[in-house]
């Protein structure tokens, strides 16, 4: 099948792409420790690891083209719609744009970006004025920035998911896992008991749905 307008090797957009989205992020995050700048590095990593497949070289379409072909020969393997696996592999209609899992992968992904630009206002006012970060999503959870991070990569992966990507979400899970546990570590040191108090009520990453924020 001929395709007059190219799918794949637009490294322009890659690039147009990947920093949008990095900068996006990094306005947001604003990262200034090491800890920091590993997170964002992770998530940087990424993203570039997405849209390199989503507009370069689509090596996970390429890597399975005998079994999607035997499977779905129907399917254009060539274009950009074949890169929505999971419109293909659950048998949505249509454009895969407008379904369900794309919607859904909005939702994550404007809930992520909301959830980190709300954390990072918290957390850059508490550590001006050296105190606790307690208000806003940190009433809620202790560690409302990974947690968006994770958000915005679940969403990506239902637009686009690829073998790489899908191989990285573990291995951030566990970084940022990681990261969490060495910063509480370092807010025990600094605020003590206060810190303890906060974590008895804070659970660290899921919130607790259908109880009041906890407040000081």
């Amino acid at each position: 099948m001929s395709h007059d307008t190219p799918a794949y090797g637009l490294w322009t957009l890659v690039f147009f792409n990947s920093a949008v989205f990095i900068l996006f992020a990094f306005s947001f995050f604003k990262p200034a420790t090491s800890r920091d700048w590993r997170s964002f590095g992770a998530y940087s990593a990424f993203i570039v690891a997405l849209f390199v497949e989503m507009y370069g070289f689509p090596l996970t379409l390429y890597l399975l083209s005998g079994w999607l072909q035997s499977r779905y020969p129907k399917l254009d393997i060539l274009s950009h719609d074949a890169g929505h696996l999971w419109a293909t592999l659950l048998g949505e209609k249509g454009d895969p744009h407008f379904g369900v899992l794309h919607i859904a992968s909005y939702v994550l992904l404007g809930g992520g970006f909301w959830l980190l630009s709300s954390a990072w206002h918290v957390l850059y006012h508490a550590q001006r004025h050296g105190i606790l970060a307690t208000t806003g999503p940190y009433a809620r959870i202790r560690h409302p920035q990974y947690l968006a991070f994770v958000l915005i990569l679940l969403g990506f992966l239902l637009q686009w998911p690829t073998l790489l990507t899908l191989l990285m979400l573990p291995v951030l899970l566990f970084m940022y896992a990681r990261l969490a546990m060495t910063e509480e570590t370092e807010m025990r040191a600094q605020f003590g008991e206060a810190y303890e108090r906060y974590t008895r009520r804070t659970p660290r990453f899921i919130p607790y749905w259908g109880r009041p924020a906890a407040t000081d």
